[in-house]
């Protein structure tokens, strides 16, 4: 388990630098009403396609520290809650990035909730619901959420990998907001930003993304995704030459198959 909190700067004083997204829908209609409503969200979604983007964004918006838990297997509840240790010889109570987020009324990012076991997931049923709070055993304590607690969370419901899913009891506790990559233009737009490459190159790059994404019969457990086209993008204005970047951000992180990366490596010869 991993958990950070996030806080937002500005060069200036009393103003808050967002970090930046381009909307290609409803999303931030949707956020902005399900935080202002106390509702839940599920953000569903590929890899890189800018679900924690948008979530980085939408809290600096709304002025929300945001506190990231990254789910895997091995997250347990007292990793989500506290735990109690021993420090100087006398034990105390250390609350966990939910318990501290309920306390605080910040926005709680739950990134790849699926890959958290169910039995944890359960844990946290009660924020999604009408009580909003948390139970801590080990603590014999019940916390409320704060004014302002928001949940978000992310699922990535095309994972081939792990076959993982949502149990229905856990996915209909939420709000739920498909997104997917941009189209070309938007997605261009998103590449120059990101990486100060210039339009031309920018284009190249989301047009050999999209082929790539096309590619279904070499099975790739993910497709190409917006934010390693970025990476792509970032080692040319680097300087690096664009077959050399894009195999290395590309074709190399899709997969590990030598066969595979040939046939990946063909298309990028015919793009660049």
């Amino acid at each position: 388990m991993s958990a950070s909190v996030t806080t937002t700067k500005s060069s200036e004083p009393g103003v808050v630098d967002l970090p930046w997204y381009h909307a290609v829908g409803d999303e931030v209609a949707v956020f902005e009403a399900c935080v202002g409503r106390g509702l839940p969200l599920l953000l569903k979604g590929p890899t890189g396609c800018g679900k924690s983007r948008l979530v980085a964004h939408m809290a600096a918006k709304l002025g929300r520290p945001l506190i990231t838990v990254a789910c895997h297997d091995d997250t347990s509840a007292a990793d989500l809650l506290g735990r109690w240790l021993v420090q100087g010889g006398d034990t105390v109570w250390q609350d966990g990035p939910v318990t501290r987020a309920v306390r605080t009324g910040a926005l709680l990012y739950l990134d790849e909730i699926a890959e958290a076991r169910p039995d944890v997931v359960v844990v946290l049923h009660p924020l999604t619901d009408h009580r909003k709070e948390i139970f801590l055993d080990s603590h014999d304590e019940t916390v409320v959420a704060a004014p302002g607690f928001a949940l978000v969370a992310s699922f990535n419901p095309g994972y081939q990998r792990g076959l993982k899913e949502l149990k229905p009891s856990t996915r209909q506790r939420f709000v739920a907001l498909s997104m997917g990559y941009p189209d070309a233009v938007v997605e261009a737009r998103v590449v120059v930003a990101e990486s100060g490459i210039d339009e031309r190159r920018a284009k190249r790059i989301v047009s050999l993304g999209r082929k790539l994404r096309g590619l279904e019969e070499l099975g790739l457990a993910e497709p190409a995704s917006t934010r390693l086209l970025v990476d792509a993008a970032h080692l040319m204005v680097g300087g690096m030459e664009p077959r050399l970047a894009c195999r290395v951000a590309l074709a190399e992180p899709l997969s590990d198959d030598v066969e595979v990366i040939e046939a990946l490596n063909d298309v990028i010869a015919l793009a660049f």
